[in-house]
């Protein structure tokens, strides 16, 4: 049997886990395990998630913004970052009211298949005159440059437009342009 991937890096929430996952099981979600953790998904879109933290465990809504939130249970894990998701924190089994949570979930269910979800704002790439101006003088580099995706285009374009002094873009530039020639992408190393 497949080892249960959890979110309680403390290990004291095992038996509160257990009752969430109880009353999740109630319902239409499909329990997969994401991100070294436990998510519940309906048409293989992420609905809710569960884990355990220091001072209080959690049912987490991906799209909990659209939750009606009638009990005032929801809170921005990280005001002016997080978007879309909410949490339900609790400190104790006492405070999990299955009905309430399950008032929550299916709700959360419906929003999933009505479509509801806030979509991710598209950020144009950072430029670069220094790396503008590198481009233009070497068409070689220009081309190469041109061979890569967009995405890792962007990736370059950050990673030159972040450098603050002269002798940083320099560096940097040095050390991107064989990785340009050769058709490495910028962070071609930590993917698979």
């Amino acid at each position: 049997m497949e080892e249960r991937k959890t979110w309680d890096k403390t290990n004291q929430w095992e038996n509160e886990l257990r009752i969430l996952r109880e009353i999740i099981h109630k319902t239409e979600l499909v329990e997969t395990n994401k991100w070294g953790g436990e998510v519940y998904t309906v048409s293989n879109k992420n609905v809710l998630g569960i884990g355990g933290f220091k001072n209080y465990f959690t049912i987490w809504f991906w799209n909990g913004v659209f939750l009606k939130d009638e009990a005032k249970v929801l809170v921005n894990a990280n005001e002016g970052v997080t978007k879309g998701l909410r949490q339900w924190r609790f400190t104790s089994g006492a405070d999990v009211n299955e009905k309430m949570v399950l008032h929550y979930i299916n709700e959360a269910i419906e929003n999933e298949k009505a479509g509801l979800a806030i979509k991710p704002e598209k950020k144009e790439a950072m430029k670069c005159d220094f790396f503008e101006g590198e481009l233009k003088k070497d068409s070689k580099l220009n081309a190469a440059f041109e061979q890569f995706s967009p995405y890792k285009q962007k990736e370059f374009w950050e990673f030159m437009a972040t450098a603050k002094q002269e002798k940083t873009k320099i560096t940097r530039l040095e050390k991107i342009r064989p990785m340009i020639m050769d058709n490495i992408g910028l962070n071609d190393k930590y993917r698979n």
